[in-house]
């Protein structure tokens, strides 16, 4: 396992200024954003694409920092019901994919999406119930019409460019959510969809980590750092659906946390343990969220629990038997 960032944290930066800052710290992988929510400060594929001499530089930069990009992110809703929201993500994806095939990179990050409930909305709509029944024809709309079609298109677009495992990030708002919805659109899909874990989204929908990870099993194609602290006390109030700005800390149900501030050293070699045993092996992303430190703080307390809490040497044979 190797320690890396997501370099959206440093969007106000040049690249190069984020890349010497990441390198001081120790961080040896780089997952950067290339459109969508993330944005593409640094990396916009219309000129990397279109510019042979400005891809050539952003290559030498990552080399110089002696750092290897684990994925680029462009998490976005390219089935959004209004069509040409969804056709501008649709497209970022797509270049995405097409600057992951000249840098060698084999994985992106997105998310699912999440249609409206029939083709004349204008907004998306996230079902979280069965009843009443028309939630249930809102879901078979949105999978069956809309999102399985869609993917199956989509990752035969990123086969025929060397893209290989798109990494659907789990979170509530988007029709993949939790394990079950990530494994359904596999299943229906193909294995090259996966999940881009993240733990933050998954804690407070009261799901443990350690057993969606041993249920996802080589489901998980990138994982990112990020933590959850569930107020009992606002939670015992409201539940953990909250609307509430992330701004208004105090009376928030949850809010994300730098690692180690939502759930102790304990929790955290658990989750690693069990990505070892899955035989995940490779970037350990860490995404600072965190609203109550600043973005520099966030991330060197991050670094500081992770490194010596990560698994990093492979195993042989067992010895002792």
């Amino acid at each position: 396992m190797r320690l890396g960032v997501f370099s959206a944290l440093l969007s106000d930066k040049p690249l190069e200024e984020a890349l010497k800052y990441f390198s001081s710290l120790g961080l040896e992988m780089i997952e950067i954003g290339t459109g969508g929510y993330p944005g593409k400060t640094h990396a916009d594929p219309d000129v990397l694409l279109n510019d042979d001499a400005k891809l050539e530089e952003f290559k030498a930069l990552i080399k110089k920092y002696n750092m290897e990009i684990s994925a680029f992110s462009c998490h976005a809703n390219p089935v959004h019901p209004d069509k040409e929201t969804a056709k501008a993500y649709d497209k970022e994806l797509r270049n995405t994919v097409l600057l992951a095939e000249k840098m060698g990179v084999s994985v992106i990050n997105t998310f699912s999406g999440c249609p409206g409930d029939s083709e004349g909305s204008k907004y998306p709509n996230w079902v979280t119930c069965p009843w009443p029944n028309d939630f249930l024809s809102i879901l078979e709309y949105q999978w069956e019409k809309v999102l399985i079609p869609y993917w199956k298109d989509f990752i035969a677009f990123a086969k025929a460019h060397g893209v290989n495992k798109i990494a659907l990030e789990m979170h509530p708002g988007f029709c993949v959510y939790n394990t079950d919805s990530l494994l359904k659109l596999r299943e229906a899909a193909g294995p090259e969809i996966g999940a881009n874990f993240d733990p933050s989204h998954l804690v407070w929908q009261g799901i443990e980590p350690v057993a969606a990870i041993r249920a996802l099993g080589d489901a998980i194609f990138h994982f990112h750092a990020k933590d959850t602290k569930v107020d009992k006390y606002n939670t015992a109030v409201n539940g953990v659906l909250d609307v509430k700005s992330y701004a208004d800390e105090i009376n928030r149900s949850w809010i994300f946390r730098s690692i180690g501030y939502g759930n102790d050293a304990l929790y955290w070699k658990d989750i690693i343990s069990a990505l070892r045993m899955t035989g995940y092996d490779y970037a350990i992303s860490i995404e600072h969220e965190d609203s109550l430190m600043t973005g520099g703080e966030g991330l060197e307390k991050a670094v500081d629990f992770l490194k010596p809490i990560l698994i990093k040497e492979k195993i042989g044979e067992i010895w002792w038997i």
